[in-house]
């Protein structure tokens, strides 16, 4: 049995992680998903109903599940990201007047880019043969 401290800790530190991966949806810099998975790995040690609720979340549940079950990231996600990350990146560029941070926020998107491409993808099931 965990102590007090320890849990609410956990916890405090489930949430804090949420409250960034949440902005991170918007800042390219500020990565989201290494913080959804913290706040689920600071849930499933500190506190079951929490845990359950990031799981069963709409938006951040499946990812969580994919992750956890395989350590994969489905290809369609993948897509998406990669997107987003290029157009909020290519704001920043556009609206710096530093060539050499523009040239840092481009390298660092490419970097990003292949880190994410390069993740597992989920691998289909075989269906089974029903003649």
């Amino acid at each position: 049995m965990q102590s007090k401290p320890k849990k609410y800790f956990l916890i405090c530190s489930g949430w804090l992680s949420i409250v960034l991966g949440v902005i991170g949806i918007a800042l390219p810099l500020l990565p989201t998903t290494p913080f959804i998975l913290l706040a689920a790995g600071c849930f499933a040690k500190s506190s079951p109903k929490f845990h359950k609720w990031l799981l069963e979340h709409a938006f951040f549940g499946p990812l969580i599940n994919s992750y956890q079950g395989d350590r994969c990231i489905p290809k369609d996600v993948k897509i998406k990201a990669i997107i987003f990350i290029w157009i909020t990146l290519s704001i920043s560029i556009f609206l710096l007047n530093i060539s050499w941070l523009r040239i840092i926020i481009f390298l660092f998107g490419l970097i990003l880019t292949a880190m994410l491409w390069r993740a597992p993808s989920p691998t289909k099931q075989p269906q089974a043969n029903t003649e």
